[in-house]
């Protein structure tokens, strides 16, 4: 009955910029803390940057003024702006949310993936 659905990468240049989105659509009473992660090939999935409903935000060290996490509540969504991209964020970048059920039961969902890839 949830999903979440990302979209927004793609193939860049070093140095160049993407926005990813994440929304989040079906059976929801509450959305709360909402993230970014990313995986390479061969490595641990890490986080990148998540961000509390009332949009306290945390980002890893490596994407610190680079990436920006934001959320439009209204429409359960979640952006990743990043900028200055390097050929170390290539990587399946994921969504993640927390969220209640009307059953009152907490989750956590993933979404499908994007792919990023900055060249060169």
């Amino acid at each position: 009955q949830v999903q979440l659905v990302e979209s927004g990468g793609g193939l860049v240049q070093a140095g160049g910029s993407l926005r990813l989105s994440c929304a989040a659509s079906g059976s929801i009473f509450s959305l709360t803390t909402m993230g970014w992660y990313r995986q390479a090939p061969g490595n641990q999935r890490e986080l990148v940057a998540d961000i509390t409903r009332g949009g306290r935000t945390n980002y890893a060290d490596s994407v610190k003024g680079r990436v920006t996490i934001s959320r439009d509540n209204a429409k359960n969504t979640v952006y990743l702006q990043m900028n200055s991209l390097k050929p170390e964020d290539t990587a399946v970048y994921y969504c993640n949310a927390a969220l209640q059920g009307y059953d009152s039961r907490w989750r956590d969902y993933w979404g499908q993936g994007t792919q990023v890839t900055v060249a060169s």
